[in-house]
C-alpha cells in the first residue's frame, strides 16, 4: 500500500501546486516503474478520491497541524493517508503503518515521526475534529467557497444535489453503433457474459461497474464506444440527414463525431485546434469504420470554402458539469476563469455562424453549469444577431426517457453528466 500512497502523494502535490491530474498521475507513476498493476490502479483510486474530497481533507489536516508544512510532498501524504481514513475500506492501522513507511523513504528525516504523530491524532479527535468542521461549507461539500456560492445563487433549489452528485464516482456507459447492433441485442450480449448492465436510451447502456475498454464486448469492432449519457444527445439535437455538409467544430476526442456518422451518411468536417487530440480522432474513426476530413485549425477564426448545414459547436468551457470525471478541476479553476471561457466562446460562435448556410442549424455544447457559459452566452449571442432563432430541443421519449432537460441545461445526475444545449437557425 506504501507505495501507491507515494505515487498518490506526488500526483496530488503536483495538481495542487497546479497541474492537471491525468498529467500528473503519469509522471508520477514514472518513479515507480516497478509498481504493479495493483499498486498502479489503487495509486489512481487515491489520487482521485483525494483530490474529490480535498476540501474536506485539508479541513482535518489544518487543525491537526500548528501551522502549514513547507514539504508539500509530506503534506500531500497526509492528505491522502486522511482521506483513506475517512472513506477507504482498509483498516487504520494499516493505512497508518504504511503511510509511515511512505514516510521513512522521504526527506526529511523528521517525516516519519510527524506523519505517525498527525495521523494518530487524527483518530484519537476524530469526532471532536468533525464537530469543528461542521459549519465550514468548503469541507462539507469539498468544493471551494465561490463554486459553492455561484451554484446556490444560480440553482437555490438544487445547488446542494448538483454539489453532492459532483463527488460521486461517474458512471460508465456506452453508445450502441447501431449500423452494427442495437441496446436491447448488446444487453443481451452482455447478460450472456455475465456483464450487468441497464439500458437508458435507443442507444444508451449504462454498466453496472466500470471495465477497462479491452474488456468491453465489441468495442475494439466498434459495436460499442464510450460516452456519457447526456453526451449521446447532441447527435440526436443536430437533427442531421442523408447528403448533408456537417461540420464537428471542436471534436476531439470524436466521441460526437463518431455519433453522427452513425446515425446519417453526411459528409462530415471534423475540425481540432490541437493536432494530438486531432489523432484521437482519426484513431476513433478508423476503429469505427467510418471516415470524416480531419481539419487542424482554430474554431474561432477558421474558413472553409462552402457552408454548413449543420454546426456542432462543442465548445472550450470551464468543465463544471463534469467534475467528477476531472476532479482536479474544482481546485484549479478560478472564478476569473469563467469570464476568459466565455470570451472563447463568443469568439468561435461568431465565427462559426458565419460559415453556416442560411437555413442551416447550430448545436451549441458545453459541459458546464454556470450560465454564463450556457443560456446567457446565448442570449447575448441572439442580442447581437438579428438572423439567429434559438429553437426548442426535440428528443424521442425512447432517446430521453430518462433525461431531465429544463431549458437546455442537464443537471448532473447518476445517469449522467451536466450539459448545455442550445439549437440555433439562421434564418
Amino acid at each position: 500500500m506504501y507505495i501507491s500512497q507515494q505515487i498518490a502523494a506526488i500526483a496530488v502535490s503536483d495538481v495542487l501546486s497546479g497541474h492537471n491530474l491525468t498529467l500528473a498521475l503519469p509522471d508520477a507513476l514514472k518513479n515507480y516503474p516497478a509498481a504493479t498493476q495493483q499498486q498502479r490502479g489503487a495509486a489512481a483510486d487515491l489520487s482521485y478520491g483525494t483530490l474529490r474530497f480535498y476540501g474536506e481533507v485539508n479541513a482535518y489536516l489544518t487543525q491537526l497541524l500548528e501551522k502549514p508544512l513547507s514539504n508539500a510532498h509530506i503534506t500531500a501524504l497526509l492528505l491522502v493517508a486522511i482521506y483513506q481514513l475517512l472513506h477507504d475500506k482498509a483498516d487504520d492501522f494499516t493505512v497508518v503503518n504504511q503511510a509511515v513507511k511512505a514516510a521513512s523513504y522521504a526527506k526529511p528525516k523528521w517525516a516519519k515521526g510527524l506523519v505517525n504523530g498527525v495521523l494518530r491524532n487524527f483518530l484519537r479527535q476524530k469526532d471532536a475534529l468533525a464537530e469543528k468542521i461542521k459549519v465550514d461549507e468548503v469541507a462539507i461539500y469539498s468544493y471551494p467557497k465561490w463554486w459553492i456560492n455561484k451554484l446556490r445563487n444560480q440553482y437555490p433549489n438544487t445547488w446542494q444535489s448538483i454539489l453532492n452528485a459532483g463527488n460521486q464516482h461517474p458512471p460508465m456507459t456506452l453508445r450502441v453503433n447501431i449500423r452494427k447492433s442495437n441496446a436491447q441485442e448488446y444487453c443481451q450480449l452482455l447478460a450472456r457474459q455475465d456483464i450487468e448492465a441497464t439500458q437508458l436510451g435507443a442507444q444508451a447502456v449504462m454498466l453496472a461497474r466500470p471495465l477497462p475498454v479491452e474488456q468491453i464486448p465489441g468495442f475494439s469492432d466498434g459495436v460499442v464506444s464510450v460516452q456519457d449519457y447526456g453526451a449521446q444527445l447532441a447527435a440526436h439535437l443536430l437533427e442531421v440527414q442523408p447528403g448533408m455538409h456537417v461540420l464537428d467544430a471542436c471534436s476531439a476526442p470524436g466521441g460526437k463525431t463518431g455519433h453522427i456518422l452513425e446515425l446519417a451518411d453526411v459528409d462530415l468536417a471534423a475540425l481540432d485546434n490541437d493536432a494530438g487530440r486531432l489523432s484521437r480522432v482519426e484513431s476513433n474513426l478508423k476503429r469505427l469504420n467510418l471516415r470524416a476530413d480531419l481539419q487542424l485549425g482554430d474554431a474561432a477564426i477558421w474558413r472553409a470554402e462552402k457552408s454548413f448545414d449543420r454546426i456542432l459547436a462543442d465548445v472550450p468551457c470551464t468543465a463544471s458539469g463534469i467534475v467528477r470525471r476531472h476532479v482536479d478541476i474544482k481546485w484549479l479553476r478560478r472564478e476569473s476563469d469563467i469570464a476568459s471561457f466565455c470570451a472563447q466562446q463568443a469568439a468561435i460562435l461568431a465565427n462559426l455562424w458565419q460559415l453556416l448556410a442560411k437555413g442551416g442549424k447550430l448545436l451549441y455544447v458545453t459541459c458546464s453549469i454556470f450560465n454564463e457559459e450556457n443560456q446567457q452566452q446565448i442570449d447575448d449571442f441572439l442580442q447581437k444577431n438579428s438572423d439567429a432563432t434559438q429553437l426548442p430541443l426535440l428528443l424521442t421519449k425512447e432517446i430521453d426517457k430518462n433525461i431531465q432537460i429544463a431549458n437546455g441545461q442537464l443537471i448532473p445526475s447518476s445517469q449522467h453528466d451536466g450539459l448545455f444545449y442550445a439549437l440555433l437557425q439562421k434564418t
